[in-house]
């Protein structure tokens, strides 16, 4: 199904439909405040296994974000980050930014990285925002499986074309961007930046 979703007023009933096929297993393309994403529920182990098959990658190995709605949900899935590290998530979310903390015992098992990390963003875009809060936890997210992203993946009727067949729901919330997030790791002594995406690193340090 392409569903198409107002940026800025999503239609509720829209958000109804794409959060019930969530917590029923189901797979979706979506918008963020980069790329379109591909996302389930996080606690639907099923459709996580389903991704992991889209992408033909081992859950355990792949590089899955969870989507937030805010730093409230912060606590339940990485263990407390000191206050530096806080003071720089307050400063960068929502945005374009994807933060490597250690993961906490909510973090399921199938999503754990040898590592023992998760990927934490909050990204600036009402459409996945208002999904994740009337969901009421995170998306896991990943990147389209794509060998590279060309211009033609910003357009959701595109996308649907190419994927509509192997998702459930392709949200339509107008043209995406091709830039990725700036990805910092904040599990050592340090933050480190792992990838400069569209996100300034030096604006948050």
């Amino acid at each position: 199904m392409l569903l198409n979703v107002h940026p800025d007023n999503p239609n509720p009933r829209h958000i109804k439909t794409i959060v019930e096929c969530l917590k029923d297993g189901g797979i979706i393309i979506y918008p963020t405040d980069t790329v379109y994403g591909l996302g389930c529920d996080i606690t639907q182990h099923k459709a996580i296994e389903r991704i992991a098959r889209i992408k033909q990658i081992d859950p355990k190995k792949a590089h899955f974000s969870f989507i937030c709605y805010d730093l409230s949900h912060l606590s339940d899935y990485a263990k407390s980050v000191d206050t530096p590290v806080f003071r720089m998530l307050k400063k960068a979310l929502p945005g374009p930014y994807t933060f490597i903390l250690p993961a906490s015992k909510m973090v399921p098992k199938l999503l754990k990285t040898k590592k023992d990390t998760v990927g934490i963003r909050v990204p600036d875009n009402n459409i996945c925002r208002t999904i994740v809060h009337e969901l009421d936890n995170p998306l896991m997210s990943t990147t389209l499986p794509v060998d590279h992203y060309v211009e033609e993946y910003t357009d959701p009727e595109i996308i649907y074309e190419k994927f509509g067949k192997v998702v459930d729901i392709v949200v339509d919330g107008g043209p995406g961007g091709m830039g990725f997030s700036t990805v910092v790791d904040c599990t050592g002594p340090e933050p480190e930046l792992i990838r400069e995406g569209i996100g300034s690193y030096e604006a948050i340090t």
